[in-house]
């Protein structure tokens, strides 16, 4: 078991990956235990996660071999692909499909899909998901860094840079802990 921990390092957050210590960014509102985490609040929760899969855009990265792929889910994004943090859907906190239609009602979603970098590649955290309680959040991830390196929703975000350290340093049972 491997754990990459998330605390603030002198006046600002890192995120340490085997002996590498790495600035990252948290929500905007800060760390906020999980019992009291809400959809919208802009916080990240804190608790030790166990990273489920990851997301990549293929057009942008795509190094993923057999070894890596025994070690983590690994799913490609396409600009059909969103993330549900409707409260009122049967899909919050889950992957779901966006529709072009535009005559199909959809639950409200985060398209994965972006214009920016921020999620050219991320890993679910699993957070919320365990089961799945609504309002409690949803979509919290480990994406890359926005360019002006805000805070994010309640996310944790490194520069795009840094994950290849992070998926070499993988393991079957690879964890990360917010404190």
């Amino acid at each position: 078991m491997k754990i990459w921990r998330v605390r603030k390092y002198n006046d600002q957050y890192a995120i340490e990956i085997a002996n590498k210590v790495i600035p990252c960014q948290v929500g905007k509102n800060g760390l906020i235990s999980p019992k009291f985490k809400r959809e919208g609040d802009y916080c990240t929760p804190i608790g030790k996660w166990k990273l489920q899969s990851i997301y990549y855009r293929e057009d942008k990265y795509n190094f993923f071999n057999d070894t890596i792929m025994k070690k983590i889910t690994t799913q490609k994004i396409t600009k059909s692909c969103g993330w549900c943090d409707d409260i009122n859907s049967s899909n919050y906190n889950q992957k779901i499909t966006i529709e072009n239609d535009t005559n199909i009602t959809q639950p409200h979603h985060e398209k994965l899909w972006r214009e920016d970098d921020a999620y050219d590649i991320f890993f679910d955290l699993g957070y919320n998901k365990n089961p799945i309680i609504k309002k409690m959040g949803s979509a919290i991830f480990l994406h890359c860094s926005f360019d002006n390196l805000r805070p994010t929703s309640g996310c944790v975000a490194m520069k795009k840079e840094f994950f290849s350290h992070a998926i070499k340093n993988l393991d079957l049972e690879t964890y990360i802990e917010i404190v």
